[in-house]
């Protein structure tokens, strides 16, 4: 009995020692995982605070991306307008060098006509055939004029770009090189323009009145004598105002032009109220600056005439005219 009480008391100590640490492991393991609750709460805090930090950080990427595509839009929206505009130039340029080659062909079959008028009156008169004339001298007039127009067009640009001396030089050698026909009375009148617009009006006058004088059934009489009676009229010289205004009224050629009526206008008002009309630009009539009428490819605007190079008259003079025939 005695041992059996004794192995019940061992065994109720060894049941309360073995409850005693269940509990200390119980409460070993809840400490744990609070420990491992916390952990683990703070690392996911800290990973969502670096993922907020991370989508920021995209967000403003892609702001800035979206800027920068916007502004490549607009970008490629002007390149696209000025593409266009140049396209646009391009189809205008080459629809004048189309007219300009027409232009050139057409004046080359009259010289090829006329040199077979030239040998057929030869053949008449000498009453024998003759042997065909030359292709050189046709060739030498083709390149000649080949040559002029190109000039006349380099000119013409410089004057539209202000470099008047420069088109003055160029209208110049034109108007030596060909002397006569429609070619020689554009580059005198523009020769007068560049003067004009150079602030040399006395000099401008002069090659006006001898393109009057040389061309006198030109196509650019009437607008040179209406531009002359305007630079008289601005001058206060009211007797040679009115003496060209009348010279256009008085002229064949002028009846169907623009400066007719406005002449005729303006004439009549100096005749009723004195000095005091102002000479318009005539309806029709080309303005300062513009292409000549007789041009395939008419130029832009002219430039405003103010801060003008001076075109040195005294080093590239006029030179005589023909006398008109």
């Amino acid at each position: 009995m005695k041992r059996l009480a004794l192995g019940l008391v061992v065994f109720a100590l060894a049941l309360t020692g073995c409850s005693k640490v269940t509990l200390l492991r119980t409460e070993e393991m809840k400490a744990v995982g609070t420990d491992v609750q916390v952990a683990v709460l703070s690392n996911l805090d800290s990973s969502v605070q670096t993922l907020t930090a991370q989508n920021d950080s995209l967000r403003a990427e892609l702001d800035s991306l979206k800027a920068k595509l916007e502004a490549s839009e607009l970008v490629q929206k002007r390149m696209m307008a000025e593409v266009t505009m140049l396209s646009r130039r391009v189809g205008d340029e080459s629809e004048r060098n189309d007219s300009r080659q027409e232009e050139i062909i057409y004046r080359l079959d009259m010289l090829l006509g006329k040199s077979d008028k030239i040998l057929a009156k030869k053949v008449v008169v000498s009453g024998a055939p003759q042997a065909p004339l030359s292709m050189d001298s046709l060739e030498r007039e083709a390149e000649k004029l080949v040559e002029a127009e190109a000039m006349f067009n380099t000119a013409r640009s410089d004057y539209h770009r202000g470099e008047y001396k420069l088109a003055y030089s160029g209208f110049k050698q034109v108007y030596e090189q060909m002397k006569t026909g429609e070619l020689a009375e554009n580059s005198l009148y523009w020769m007068a323009l560049c003067l004009v617009d150079a602030n040399q009006v006395d000099k401008a006058k002069r090659v006006f009145s001898s393109l009057a004088e040389a061309f006198p059934d030109g196509q650019k009489t009437c607008t040179t004598m209406f531009k002359l009676a305007a630079i008289y009229g601005t001058e206060g010289d009211v007797d040679s105002q009115k003496q060209y205004l009348q010279k256009i009224l008085n002229s064949k050629n002028c009846s169907t032009s623009g400066e007719f009526e406005q002449a005729a206008e303006i004439l009549q008002e100096l005749l009723e109220n004195g000095p005091q009309a102002e000479i318009k630009p005539a309806e029709g009539s080309a303005p300062e600056g513009a292409a000549p009428a007789t041009d395939a490819a008419p130029a832009a605007n002219a430039p405003a005439t103010d801060a003008a190079a001076p075109v040195d008259a005294n080093a590239a003079p006029v030179h005589t005219l023909p006398s008109a025939k």
